[in-house]
């Protein structure tokens, strides 16, 4: 077998445990489909074998439409690969491990504690471990919540619930549609926003007190251009070493505390 044939396999291996990490939370089948929508469970993604039409299958297509769930129409070659028991009739859906918050029920926190909202914001990230890490991260450094965006980001999987170690109970977490649209609305109620990037200032120079949304970019391409336009401050966290980035989740954890740091000193 020649080198370039097991690098091919290593790389399908991995794609097709990524897609079972990124989906563990699957219901298979269209009666089991159709009832995770009407009793309310949180579906992230719909998976439907293209060109399938019959009535039972546009039935469970209208359902989510209606609540707005991400629509995949996909081979069934796609489908038996997601698929934990094969019987997948055509229809799998991902259902988030736990509920989604409104971006509301995060001001509303801030509120009730009587502080100035501290919301971490990102950009697009898809590692689950990475965003249980910086759930775990945000409520320790007492943040008021998660904004993650509905579309190419990872969702509320187990994996993620657990590398949160239990902070996904206290820490709401926020699927929206449109990240900038989200940033704009928080603008109109006061919110600054700071974004990690290496040609930023140094985050030690900037005044990061009062209302701040934190955002943090992709594991690979880093905060989107549009994304970083609509933020009122680029923080780069200084670097001494030979290499160029720290994991997006340290990062939130350094650019976060740092926030912490000057709270404190505030008080």
């Amino acid at each position: 077998m020649s080198h370039d044939k097991n690098v091919h396999d290593k790389k399908m291996h991995d794609k097709k445990s990524y897609d079972k990490k990124e989906n563990e939370n699957i219901i298979e089948g269209r009666n089991a489909v159709m009832e995770a929508f009407r009793s309310g469970k949180p579906v992230d993604k719909l998976y439907v074998l293209d060109g399938c039409q019959d009535g039972a299958v546009r039935s469970i297509i209208r359902e989510a439409r209606k609540h707005d769930t991400i629509l995949n129409f996909v081979e069934k070659d796609r489908l038996n690969q997601l698929s934990e028991t094969g019987k997948h009739q055509g229809e799998i859906a991902s259902v988030a491990a736990y509920e989604y918050a409104e971006v509301e029920d995060i001001l509303n926190l801030a509120r009730e504690k009587g502080e100035p909202p501290f919301i971490f914001l990102l950009d697009n990230i898809e590692d689950p471990h990475n965003l249980g890490a910086i759930i775990r991260t945000a409520n320790l450094a007492g943040a008021h919540g998660v904004i993650i965006p509905k579309r190419r980001a990872v969702g509320l999987t187990s994996t993620v619930a657990k590398t949160s170690a239990g902070a996904l109970n206290y820490t709401p977490v926020a699927k929206v549609t449109n990240l900038g649209h989200t940033i704009d609305e928080l603008k109109e109620q006061g919110m600054w926003f700071v974004c990690a990037d290496m040609g930023g200032e140094t985050m030690y120079n900037l005044n990061l007190t009062g209302p701040i949304g934190v955002v943090i970019g992709n594991e690979g391409e880093g905060v989107s251009r549009l994304i970083r336009e609509k933020c009122d401050f680029v923080a780069s966290i200084p670097m001494k070493g030979d290499i160029d980035s720290l994991n997006a989740s340290v990062a939130a954890g350094v650019l976060g505390y740092e926030i912490v740091r000057q709270r404190l000193q505030k008080k």
